[in-house]
């Protein structure tokens, strides 16, 4: 595998985005085929890495119809029943695939794996590695990519258009060391996350700013619900952070509990992420604070250290000690359900283009993620892309139009626009959200 070598103009297939659903599309695709894999930043420096709770799976057959629910009724019953299905019938054989690439989940002293529960869960089906199973899974998964000879990674590359000709897309235009260039490939590969950087108050990286989505809008390529914005309940609150630092549903599905200044607790922390959140924001309306307080004081600190270590390492350092103290939580940005509308194979609108992971919006999550979804969703809708790539690639003829690059020279214009193009769009769809977050962006 070629990292950060020259880039060539040529392509089978470019994927725009490192974290898990980029990686799993690039393993998923035939090694025969020449990929090119680009990252805004750092290659690790993907919102997939960050996840902390874990991934759901269907442990037993007998749980399909209780994980189906609970993903509709998260969703508002706006979710594609057909996409639901496909994602939970898939999901052991993504655990399989995970293992093979050598993916470690918790078990139990038994050896079983261990199961944790989150919000509007109605079992324990979610498998974890400590508070840092994206890590895991990202690290793994990127391990193997490493491995192949025929993906070049590259990273502080960015996307700054796409090249699209009678509705089919042809390439890219990117910007790598300060020198934008053309590069042509037969498809194009959309793995680019949300658009938490927008906000001034989210669990994303910064650079994450929805490029996508105002590329898809230039273009004439399809969205849905771009306006369906999930705002986490409890990141932990500090004043001067440019990122949120979650603090996992995991922590309230193993029994914390969010108090008011009075110390009482005001809800319950395991119903669906937007009841949690509204409930949270109107008593912070109540006590006058930007924040409600988390306890997790009755579990053992031997317990948090072994399940949470991750969390309760950051919380130290910024001076609170879960284990005895509580610890003030506010909600922020932090998944978008919406995106490029894609089929379950991850296709656009556009012939040529897919889209997987947040950035596409196939309707599984419907207007409200359900908890642990995401990891899964991604992996098994890139896996799904990375079959019909490889089926379909060698009748695609390879299209290199001119360009004219010139477009781009003022890239902080370039990218001011596109910011405009997204909260407009968001704006026009959702005003009442707008106006709650949006017009407090940084």
């Amino acid at each position: 595998m070629d990292e950060n070598l020259h880039i060539s103009t040529k392509y089978d297939v470019i994927i725009v985005g490192t974290g898990v659903a980029g990686l799993f599309t690039a393993l998923s695709i035939s090694p025969k085929y020449k990929i090119l894999m680009i990252s805004k930043d750092k290659i690790k420096n993907s919102d997939s890495y960050l996840a902390q709770g874990g991934i759901c799976t269907l442990k037993e057959p007998s749980d399909f119809d209780s994980f189906f629910e609970d993903t509709l009724k998260a969703g508002r019953y706006e979710n594609k029943e057909d996409s639901v299905k496909v994602m939970i019938e898939n999901s052991p054989m993504i655990m399989d695939r995970l293992i093979e690439y050598g993916v470690c989940f918790d078990v139990n002293e038994d050896g079983s794996f261990e199961y944790t529960r989150e919000g509007a869960h109605s079992t324990y089906r979610i498998l974890h590695h400590k508070d840092v199973t994206g890590k895991e899974i990202t690290n793994k998964l990127l391990n193997n990519v490493r491995e192949r000879d025929n993906i070049t990674l590259c990273e502080f590359t960015k996307m700054l258009d796409l090249i699209v000709r009678d509705n089919t897309c042809q390439g890219i235009v990117l910007s790598h060391e300060g020198v934008s260039k053309a590069v042509y490939a037969k498809e194009v590969v959309l793995a680019t996350g949300g658009i938490g950087g927008l906000f001034a108050h989210s669990t994303n990286f910064r650079h994450i700013t929805g490029d996508s989505f105002a590329l898809a809008l230039r273009h004439g390529i399809e969205l849905e619900n771009i306006n369906y914005i999930q705002i986490h309940p409890t990141s932990l609150y500090e004043k001067d952070a440019k990122r949120k630092f979650l603090i996992s549903e995991s922590v309230r599905g193993e029994g914390g509990i969010l108090l008011n200044k009075d110390g009482e607790r005001f809800v319950d922390e395991l119903l669906p992420r937007d009841v949690v959140t509204e409930a949270i924001r109107k008593q912070m309306a109540i006590d006058g604070r930007p924040y409600v307080m988390l306890s997790i004081k009755h579990m053992p600190k031997e317990e948090i250290l072994r399940r949470f270590p991750n969390i309760y390492r950051h919380c130290m350092e910024v001076g609170y000690d879960l284990s005895v103290e509580d610890i003030p939580v506010t909600p922020a940005q932090h998944y978008l359900m919406g995106g490029i509308k894609a089929d379950t194979y991850g296709r656009t609108s556009v012939k040529n283009l897919f889209a997987v992971g947040e950035t596409a919006c196939n309707g599984v999550h419907g207007a409200n993620r359900l908890a642990s979804n995401s990891l899964l969703e991604s992996l098994v809708f890139a896996e799904r892309a990375g079959w019909i790539i490889t089926e379909e690639i060698d009748d695609i003829k390879l299209h290199t139009p001119s360009v004219d690059i010139r477009l781009y020279d003022d890239a902080a214009a370039w990218d001011e626009s596109n910011r405009k193009i997204i909260l407009e769009e968001i704006k026009r769809r959702d005003e009442d959200f707008y106006d709650k977050w949006c017009n407090k962006q940084s």
